[in-house]
């Protein structure tokens, strides 16, 4: 019964469909007004489907200057493994490196890769397009939520977050299978956890050491939140205007960013982005930064008429929403494609 009750008063741990259900009159509304499903497309014009899901990663990278993310390229599923050890020597990609699916989101099939066996073993088992990507050894991974009106210069960050990816910290005393087992949130992902970390699961872990479950510093992959909200100022607004503005067309979406600290953030030194998201990304800083449920839904609302005002203004400018059937079909595709990913990914350490 306590953990029953745990269950339902615990909202940001409910599934996605029970968390939004009860506010999706809010978007029917804007269906309505649009008179048209998919009226978000018109977002962010450059990414497919206004970066709602499904997008390709290519379209984000093309889009920003190189020196603005870490050294990156693409690997498809028949590729040649010798031809791929060659462009890790080509792209000076060291070990150990990330690698992620082209298409994909929540940390679904990304992977720290620490050596030449484990890169073989995930391209076997890979069967879509794949990132292959230098790891930034940066202290601190932050989200920053940005929004802009199309016809101003200068938009607004709504969210700031600093994300710490699942891990444990050991004493020196229990084991790894333990130290999640007792671990707040790593229960939760207890089984993929054991499936990852199937090397160093009986192993003690040294007092102090810091053990990383994770490199997706999703929150439905463990990761803990902490609000910076207090850091938002114009510095800070005036980083994110110029990416913004220099991608151009992009109006909405969240920065995925590894950054030595937050002042050299607002200088706009020391930073990579590791990726960003459309009109998809979810204003995430309402989880574990003491949002009540109503708190939570009220931020959702307030995001969602800022993505409706973008893209009816957008849509009046001649980047017109997808058609019905079209984008029906691109949704059942990339929602099946998840479905398969998530399989492959309980597969792969």
């Amino acid at each position: 019964m306590k953990n029953l009750f745990h269950k339902i008063t615990n909202w940001e741990a409910w599934p996605f469909k029970i968390l939004y259900t009860p506010i999706s009159i809010f978007w029917l509304w804007y269906i309505i007004k649009s008179r048209a499903v998919w009226f978000f497309t018109p977002s962010n014009p450059k990414l497919t489907f206004g970066g709602m899901e499904g997008e390709p990663k290519k379209e984000m990278y093309d889009l920003l200057p190189k020196e603005l993310y870490p050294t990156t390229f693409n690997v498809m599923p028949g590729d040649d493994f010798d031809g791929i050890k060659i462009k890790l020597k080509q792209y000076q990609i060291i070990y150990p490196f990330i690698v992620k699916p082209e298409v994909g989101g929540q940390g679904i099939l990304l992977r720290k890769i620490d050596s030449e066996e484990a890169l073989k073993s995930y391209h076997a088992k890979m069967p879509w397009e794949y990132i292959v990507q230098q790891l930034v050894h940066y202290p601190m991974e932050v989200s920053v939520f940005y929004i802009r009106h199309p016809k101003d210069t200068t938009g607004t960050v709504t969210g700031f977050l600093h994300k710490i990816p699942l891990q444990v910290i050991g004493d020196g005393k229990h084991t790894l299978e333990e130290l999640v087992k007792h671990h707040p949130k790593g229960d939760k992902h207890f089984e993929a956890m054991k499936i990852k970390h199937a090397d160093n699961w009986h192993i003690v872990i040294a007092a102090g050491e810091v053990y990383k479950l994770s490199y997706a510093a999703n929150h439905n992959r463990g990761a803990q939140f902490i609000d910076l909200k207090e850091h938002i100022d114009d510095k800070l607004v005036k980083v994110f205007d110029k990416i913004s503005l220099d991608i151009n067309d992009f109006f909405y979406g969240r920065y995925d960013i590894m950054c030595t600290s937050v002042e050299d953030l607002k200088a706009g030194k020391n930073f990579t982005i590791l990726e960003y998201n459309g009109c998809g990304a979810e204003p995430n800083h309402f989880y574990d930064t003491g949002y009540t449920l109503m708190g939570a839904y009220k931020e959702i609302i307030k995001h969602w008429r800022a993505l409706y005002t973008i893209s009816k203004y957008n849509a009046s400018q001649g980047v017109k929403p997808w058609g019905l059937q079209k984008g029906r079909k691109f949704l059942t595709y990339t929602r099946q494609l998840m479905v398969d990913m998530k399989a492959v990914d309980a597969t792969i350490e």
